[in-house]
């Protein structure tokens, strides 16, 4: 059974916010508001984008173009890896029917 949520302070910005989180879960939940916190420093510091809601949608959009590029240099060393097992097979294959 699971365990029931508990409340969770987290810091961003200047301001408290309360967060149902599992136990198992807190230190991830931390860390997470930590480097959001950090990149809406960042945001906020350049001077370019005004606003708390502006900044943090800012700050979304950029973590996520970063977990996207991620993903994609990923899904293609997978498939540079897929590539590479798959003729490493044939060239076995080759070797073994000889």
């Amino acid at each position: 059974m699971p365990e029931k949520p508990t409340t969770v302070e987290v810091n961003i910005l200047d301001k408290s916010y309360l967060v149902a989180c599992p136990d198992e879960a807190r230190s991830a939940l931390q860390e997470s508001a930590r480097h959001l916190d950090s990149k809406m420093r960042e945001i906020r510091a350049s001077g370019k984008v005004f606003g708390t809601e502006r900044i943090a949608v800012m700050a979304a959009l950029n973590i996520t173009h970063d977990l996207l590029e991620q993903s994609t240099v990923s899904d293609g060393a997978s498939s540079v890896l897929r590539r590479m097992d798959s003729r490493l097979d044939d060239v076995l294959n080759k070797k073994s029917g000889s």
